[in-house]
């Protein structure tokens, strides 16, 4: 197995599919790119953790005897990173495993394992199909991956919930403190099903896929697996097993209250009064009466405080409601309108908040936070 390629080439491509490796891995096997070279001068390099496995394929410049062998992957991108763009000749020993490595003026050798260690690439069949602008997932996954949880015991909130609807589309996440629902209605499935995506294959596809309206992607899934296809790019990735919760009960419809307050100015505020209060509980104070917003914290055992006044326009009566600071700060910077509208209805029920102004007609975004009980 022998094959040339431009070291920028297969770099770029190593990058793309080594973030779905893990550091902790039960097989010393999954620690290895496999590499699958076809007659056609074309290079298949896959990256798996078991649960999620990524390919990216490549063209390259010369090809000879086509085969598959597992290469080191800390090794290979450490030398991969060094080089300038200059082409890189990989020859491969197959009963010694034994590779080596050409690049300018310098030789380097390691050793491979077999292909046949690595894991099988699971088979997708019974599947439906759904096309999507890469740009509606990087948004929808933007949107909802920070509010997903991180509870081992409830692991269908560690993921985004996909509700696929006849006329719409939904993205889901919560962690029980705060919720965010994604809705696009450009979409029209023509069906009705739903499954839970893991957070970290969503994590790393929004690094590496084209923000691009342009750009088609295809959304595969069945019963137990979803596969994603842009580009050179195929992933699948295991889907949350379990029944998510019902997340429309929890969202109040009657919210009486309307705040409506520029964000920037609102997240500012937040992360200096937060300063001043408990690192345990991260409680600010919202007192909101006629056109001001007060924000209070205090840590009592460090004797620290804080208070900051803010204009805004408010329509309700005078209410005082405490959130977690960290949990507010985490939905005004996912958001991007210049000003957002905060609903309230009572002290211990959810505060929804949503854009001013959405991005675009086609979409609907709606947060919920869950307060905290006021301490006197």
């Amino acid at each position: 197995m022998k094959f040339i390629i431009s070291s920028t080439a297969l770099l770029k491509s190593l990058q793309k599919i080594s973030g779905v490796m893990s550091s902790s891995n039960t097989l010393p096997i999954l620690e290895d790119f496999l590499f699958e070279l076809s007659p056609e001068k074309k290079l298949k390099i896959t990256a798996s953790d078991l649960e999620t496995t990524i390919s990216v394929v490549v063209q390259v410049d010369m090809a000879e005897d086509p085969g598959k062998i597992a290469i080191p992957a800390k090794m290979l991108l450490e030398i991969m990173k060094t080089f300038p763009d200059i082409p890189v000749t990989i020859s491969v020993k197959m009963d010694s495993q034994e590779i080596e490595l050409m690049a300018g003026e310098g030789k380097y050798k390691l050793i491979g394992h077999p292909s046949d260690e690595f894991p099988q690439i699971p088979v997708m069949s019974d599947t439906e199909s759904l096309k999507l602008d890469a740009s509606l997932l990087v948004n929808a996954f933007n949107k909802t991956l920070f509010a997903t949880g991180n509870d081992e015991l409830r692991p269908v909130l560690s993921g985004v919930y996909c509700e696929v609807k006849e006329d719409k589309l939904n993205f889901i996440s919560t962690d029980a403190h705060k919720l965010v629902r994604y809705t696009r209605h450009d979409v029209k499935p023509g069906k009705n099903i739903s499954f839970i995506l893991p957070k970290k294959p969503l994590n790393h596809l929004k690094n590496i896929m084209p923000d691009d309206a342009d750009q088609e992607v295809v959304m595969e899934y069945n019963q137990t697996n979803a596969m994603i296809l842009f580009d050179d790019i195929s992933l699948i990735c295991r889907l949350i097993d379990g029944k998510y919760p019902n997340y429309e009960a929890v969202i109040p419809t009657q919210n009486p209250f309307k705040l409506v307050i520029n964000r920037k100015n609102l997240l500012n505020a937040l992360r200096r009064v937060a300063i001043f209060g408990s690192k345990s509980t991260h409680q600010v104070r919202f007192k909101i009466s006629g056109k001001e917003l007060v924000l209070t914290a205090e840590d009592i055992d460090y004797s620290s405080e804080a208070k900051e006044r803010l204009s805004c326009n408010y329509e309700g009566d005078d209410i005082e409601i405490g959130f977690n600071s960290k949990f507010m700060q985490e939905i005004l910077n996912t958001l991007e309108s210049e000003n957002i509208d905060v609903e309230l209805s009572a002290p211990n029920r959810a505060g929804i908040i949503i854009p001013d102004t959405n991005d675009a007609e086609s979409e609907d975004l709606i947060m919920l936070i869950m307060p905290v009980m006021l301490t006197k």
